[in-house]
């Protein structure tokens, strides 16, 4: 099965930074990323835009994926790289041929499912006003949602299996025009996991697809050796320097470990600081 990894450094941009870098525990974090999916036979595709590009051809890690592909706007297509930091992936799953798997940089996959007709997400998540707000929250200049089910919980998409072109293009088109039409406020977060992931629940809901997820949303902390999410993990790395050493240790001797043949991987970002 084929599946992408996407970058896009707008949203790094409308925070002031000039060039694009990427910090070392996510770096591994995608080479494992990318290096488990093709042992598992994959072939997977980074879906970016210019600078990132650029930036992974110029440091020597592009080999880690079988492509690079150039699909994602720099600009975003004049959708608010601030409050949807995100939507350089939806850029980058209309550009991919259905079926696919579209996979976070910071989502490791160790046991592939069993792909068919159902779209497969990482997990649900419940519906709470604070993140999920009703659908009469949103102000939008032009686009009109359809009827969709306010009911149907959103879907993780850190790991989302899009099985087919139709739902792809319904998607996708829902989510951009959402993104493009959106009224400019403070409320980001509340804004981007609607157009990524409740939209992709209720598009699916809507057309009638079924849905299956990776890990059952209320036994998310409990073990398994299957999936591996950095997520919030990512922030805590930040603020305790000897977690980030412990975790960036454990991927290099994963590497050297399952992957010897792509043991120079440590060495670039190792150099790279």
């Amino acid at each position: 099965m084929d599946a992408f990894h996407s970058a896009s450094f707008a949203p790094a941009g409308a925070k002031g930074k000039k060039a694009v870098s990427v910090e070392d525990f996510d770096l591994y974090c995608a080479a494992l990323s990318a290096l488990y999916w093709r042992k598992n036979g994959g072939k997977i595709t980074l879906c970016c835009d210019g600078p990132f590009a650029e930036y992974y051809r110029g440091t020597g890690l592009s080999p880690l994926w079988n492509e690079i592909k150039v699909c994602i706007p720099d600009d975003l297509d004049g959708i608010d790289p601030a409050m949807f930091w995100a939507g350089g992936k939806l850029f980058a799953l209309r550009a991919m041929k259905a079926p696919v798997v579209m996979l976070d940089t910071d989502f490791i996959v160790r046991k592939p499912p069993v792909f068919g007709s159902e779209l497969i997400a990482a997990h649900r998540e419940n519906i709470s006003e604070g993140i999920y707000p009703p659908l009469s929250f949103f102000r939008t200049r032009e686009h009109i949602l359809p009827d969709f089910s306010e009911e149907v919980l959103p879907l993780n998409t850190a790991f989302l299996y899009m099985p087919d072109e139709a739902l792809k293009e319904f998607y996708t088109g829902q989510a951009i025009a959402f993104m493009k039409s959106a009224v400019s406020c403070g409320d980001y977060l509340k804004y981007m996991v609607f157009a990524e992931q409740r939209l992709c629940a209720m598009c699916a809901e809507y057309t009638g697809t079924p849905v299956k997820t990776l890990l059952d949303k209320d036994e998310l902390f409990r073990p398994q050796d299957n999936f591996t999410h950095l997520w919030g993990a990512k922030q805590a790395m930040r603020e305790h320097p000897d977690w980030r050493a412990d975790f960036i240790g454990r991927c290099r001797r994963r590497i050297y470990s399952e992957f010897p043949e792509w043991a120079f991987v440590c060495e670039i970002i190792g150099a790279l600081g």
